[in-house]
């Protein structure tokens, strides 16, 4: 049944063929395929989720006596088996200052424009070798530049202060994927994204690729801007990297999207949606 288990976790997560993931596994085909006798788990693991996001701090112990005291006869083993295979085990440690956001398992996937943001600092020195720190905030789902700002260092409120230009003109994300950088994690930033109903989605520490959509960013910001130029000054640093971050936005295809840029993905979209509403309204 762990195998089995595994194989279906395997399928679900990555999207990997029954035949790869059973190979992967060890774990045989025709037992896949034949019908498992098993209970349906459905409702237990439902279950086993919202005690996880209702309480935050919660092992799969507890959450063994919880279930318990409400009745499921369940052993600490199962509960064991579907927390993990849900991935909830906790992606924070405690910190002495609460955040506003504490997620569990891997964040959720963005559907649609401008409703998850990643952002992350790129270091980059000038010709006369001061230091500049770039803002660098990205859409999840159109994997858009809304944001590269240059400047030669930041605040928790400094960052604060460019979200909030962007948001009144946008609209507030629903979150904010980030590092335990002192800006990111700064009472000024906290305050801001508990006024705007915004949470921040902290990862787990030396875990960079569960930021995975700004590392990719900023790798090619470094590599097709960073590394080509010379910056004079701050403002030569901003004109050069305003110009690249144009020209990501609007001609440079992107892989993931099909090798539409992200101006071509988000209006392809948009036509879409346009098209279900009139068919649906006829």
């Amino acid at each position: 049944m762990r195998r089995r288990g595994l194989v279906h976790w395997m399928v679900e997560r990555y999207r990997v063929s029954a035949r790869r993931a059973c190979h992967l596994s060890q774990f045989s085909r025709a037992a896949w395929y034949r019908p498992s006798r098993a209970k349906d788990q459905t409702a237990l693991r439902q279950r086993i989720k919202e005690i996880a996001a209702s309480r935050p701090r919660f092992g799969y112990s507890r959450i063994h006596v919880m279930l318990r005291r409400e009745g499921w006869r369940v052993n600490r083993k199962r509960v064991h088996r579907l927390y993990r295979l849900d991935g909830l085990q906790l992606r924070m440690r405690v910190r002495r200052r609460k955040h506003q956001c504490l997620h569990r398992g891997p964040a959720p996937k963005a559907s649609r424009r401008h409703e998850r943001l990643s952002m992350d600092f790129v270091h980059d020195p000038l010709f006369d070798g001061r230091r500049l720190r770039v803002l660098t905030v990205i859409d999840q789902w159109s994997r858009e530049s809304v944001i590269v700002e240059p400047r030669f260092s930041y605040s928790g409120q400094a960052v604060a202060e460019l979200l909030e230009h962007w948001v009144s003109v946008n609209g507030s994300p629903v979150s904010i994927t980030v590092d335990h950088g002192t800006e990111f994690t700064s009472k000024a930033l906290e305050a801001w994204a508990w006024e705007r109903g915004v949470k921040l989605d902290f990862i787990r520490p030396g875990k960079p690729m569960e930021n995975g959509h700004i590392e990719s960013f900023n790798g090619r910001l470094r590599d097709e801007c960073l590394n080509v130029n010379q910056f004079l000054s701050l403002a030569d640093t901003k004109q050069k990297i305003e110009a690249w971050r144009r020209d990501y936005n609007n001609h440079r295809p992107h892989s993931s999207l099909g090798h539409l840029t992200p101006e071509e993905y988000v209006a392809r979209n948009d036509n879409r949606a346009t098209l279900n509403a009139e068919n649906f309204q006829h």
